[in-house]
């Protein structure tokens, strides 16, 4: 490595890459470690001093995000580093979303922070473009590629120079926007992009962030089939005994259908923030139609009707914390034997 001033850097890691075990470690609380752990030795190599690490089990962040968030952030703010680096995460969703809300409140704290995951990673979108985020494989074979590219990121970061662009300093796009000057007015470039969308290169200056889903194959047999009722009309018990939130949430609920056939107005309720629920709690089979998929299920249109049904509030609630409360219920009605939903919405 050439000379330059010292990076002084805090590393955040998962169970599995700090060393506190795999799987069967995933509940594991935040913990803080002096020096660098697995991948932090490999940075030093690259000319970052790494401070501390500091890590947290996949599962534990996200069944306590809150709590672990505010633990982290405290050893974060006392080690005051000159950079924070995530990862890198690769595909991994569950540490790919941690690393990305780590690095979104250190941003907001003034915070330099550079990340690592597959472009595809929910925590590229719970970052929220705080964090410059170096793109990696689904694997973990890419570490070697990836480190020094870190490194050289986070160099750049602290020493003010200007980063450069996505494309030229090798990170995902942070949909920040900056003044420069254009060598062509914007209805001549504007022109130009319509006339190559004609002819089949659809680009933009912008790129708007989303992804897109792939509709699933229409059910072979409905006659046999079990449906299940998921909403993110807020539909709880009445008096919310679990406490979903009613905006921002950040949890998913089940509750028994075991021999319910209607959700008695007084009995269930809806604790969402985005409309007025007057009319729902009146009758509650507005926002789980569980009256008329008895009456479905009885006449015969389908199998039968899942044990249970799943909630959350959706309004104000991230995308990348969206996505893994469907891949999380998808995963269970997977193993429920469930062949289809009715997803309600508001």
């Amino acid at each position: 490595m050439d000379g330059g001033p010292v990076v002084r850097a805090v590393h955040y890691l998962n169970q599995f890459f700090a060393g506190l075990g795999g799987e069967e470690a995933a509940g594991h609380e935040p913990v803080r470690i002096e020096g660098p752990v697995g991948p932090g030795r490999g940075l030093e190599a690259e000319g970052l001093a790494i401070a501390a690490t500091i890590a947290c089990g996949d599962d534990h962040f996200g069944e306590h995000e809150a709590e672990s968030l505010h633990r982290l952030l405290e050893w974060l703010d006392g080690d005051e580093p000159d950079v924070l680096v995530c990862g890198p995460s690769f595909g991994s969703g569950r540490y790919g979303y941690a690393c990305g809300v780590l690095a979104r409140e250190a941003g907001r704290r003034g915070i330099a922070v550079v990340a690592a995951m597959h472009p595809d990673s929910p925590g590229v979108l719970a970052a929220e473009g705080s964090a410059y985020i170096v793109p990696t494989s689904s694997n973990v074979t890419d570490m070697r590629k990836v480190l020094p590219r870190i490194a050289a990121l986070a160099r750049t970061l602290v020493s003010g120079e200007s980063v450069g662009g996505p494309e030229e300093a090798g990170y995902l796009p942070r949909s920040a926007r900056r003044n420069v000057l254009a060598d062509r007015p914007g209805a001549v470039r504007a022109i130009d992009l319509l006339l190559a969308k004609l002819e089949g290169d659809v680009r933009t200056e912008i790129s708007p962030p989303g992804d897109g889903v792939d509709p699933a194959p229409p059910v072979p047999d409905l006659a046999s089939a079990t449906i299940a009722l998921v909403t993110e009309a807020g539909c709880v018990p009445q008096g919310n005994p679990d406490r979903l939130p009613s905006r921002r949430s950040h949890t998913w609920l089940r509750y028994s259908l075991d021999g319910v056939t209607t959700l008695a107005p007084g009995s269930y309720e809806s604790v969402h923030a985005g409309f007025d629920t007057s009319a729902a709690n009146e009758d509650p089979n507005r926002l789980v139609p569980l009256d008329a998929a008895r009456e479905l299920e009885s006449d015969g249109r389908f199998g039968r009707l899942h044990d249970a049904f799943y909630t959350t509030s959706g309004v104000d609630t991230p995308v990348a914390v969206a996505t893994r409360f469907g891949q999380e219920i998808a995963e269970e009605l997977r193993r429920g034997g469930v062949q289809a939903v009715i997803l309600t919405g508001t």
